[in-house]
């Protein structure tokens, strides 16, 4: 069986060829869209297994070829490709040499993940999450600019914090710019007002949506403390089909929740992982500094972490792996996703 490293890029696609010890049996580059990749394979081996680097915004239509002409693939992470290029005799950079990295990473690793048929409504899932979160983003910016031109109108007119978010402060901005004469500053303020509601009103039906969707995949996920509708499709959007981890173990690594060890001679500790998925460990950070507030059973638990002699932030790091647990265990249970 060969393997075939594929690195893909907007307007072109390079793909090499390696046999069973790496070594490399041939190259080819096809114009992006183009469908000659899959008969130059057939010419090399009957056997074959595709390896594309994990970066699905670029390589689903190459995906869906190789899936409809029967060709089995795998994802390759981009952070596996940097050993194999270090290692490989070849220096520089080009995109044969990242496509071999992707196939030689393909050859040593056996577990990597492949296409799922039921990861289609986690795919359109996480479009909406964010989509969403470009909307709020944009949001934010409008109303920063909204600011900036209310304090040149008028500085004693104040908007408290994170206030222009409410529909009532807004309309208080709205009946105070109406009275003002309306000079090109102030016609300018009112449009940016328009923005702000048209943007609020695009993402409360969002919000709904997201909501819908979430019941649909997961409903227990929803009465987890301190995980509202939206943290919930966060992270269905990021975790995918549960099916892709073995046990809560793989899903805490793969969340950065997981410790490393940090353990030197006589010293024996561990520290927080700065890696793995961050929109991932974000949504658990945040259902974590809820539970920290509101849920009598959390805060039991960080207060026994701290009478251990743990930080603050290493409770709350063992709270959030806790809770990887969890969610892992609420998704496995749950019917809509057996």
């Amino acid at each position: 069986m060969i393997v075939i490293g594929v690195d893909v890029h907007k307007q072109s696609v390079t793909a090499v060829a390696i046999d069973d010890a790496g070594r490399m049996l041939d190259e080819k580059t096809v114009p992006a869209g183009s469908d000659e990749l899959v008969g130059w394979s057939e010419q090399l081996a009957d056997e074959r297994l595709w390896a594309l680097e994990d970066c699905r915004r670029l390589t689903r239509w190459l995906e869906r070829q190789l899936l409809t002409a029967g060709e089995e693939l795998v994802r390759v992470s981009p952070k596996l490709m940097a050993p194999e290029r270090r290692a490989g005799r070849g220096r520089g950079k080009s995109d044969a040499i990242d496509a071999l990295a992707v196939a030689r990473a393909a050859l040593r690793e056996p577990e990597l993940s492949r296409p799922r048929p039921d990861e289609e409504p986690y795919r359109e899932l996480k479009l909406l999450v964010d989509h969403r979160d470009g909307i709020v983003d944009e949001r934010r910016r409008v109303q920063q600019r909204l600011r900036w031109h209310l304090y040149q109108l008028d500085p004693t007119f104040a908007v408290p914090l994170r206030m222009l978010a409410r529909k009532s402060h807004l309309e208080r901005v709205s009946r105070w710019l109406a009275r003002q004469d309306q000079e090109l500053q102030v016609r300018l303020a009112r449009d940016l007002v328009i923005s702000c509601r048209r943007l609020d009103r695009t993402i409360a039906e969002l919000d709904g949506e997201l909501e819908l969707r979430t019941v649909e995949l997961a409903p227990a996920l929803l009465e987890l403390p301190g995980c509202g509708a939206i943290t919930a499709a966060k992270l269905l959007a990021e975790i995918g089909p549960i099916g892709r981890f073995q046990n809560d173990a793989q899903l805490a690594r793969h969340s950065g929740v997981a410790p490393l060890e940090a353990s030197s001679g006589r010293i024996q500790r561990h520290r927080l992982d700065r890696g793995g998925n961050r929109q991932l460990n974000a949504a658990l950070h945040r259902i974590a500094i809820t539970q920290a507030r509101i849920h009598p059973g959390a805060r039991a638990y960080l207060e026994r972490k701290r009478a251990e002699g743990k930080s603050w932030r290493e409770a709350i790091r063992c709270l959030k792996r806790l809770l990887v647990r969890v969610v892992f265990q609420t998704l496995k249970a749950s019917p809509a996703l057996t």
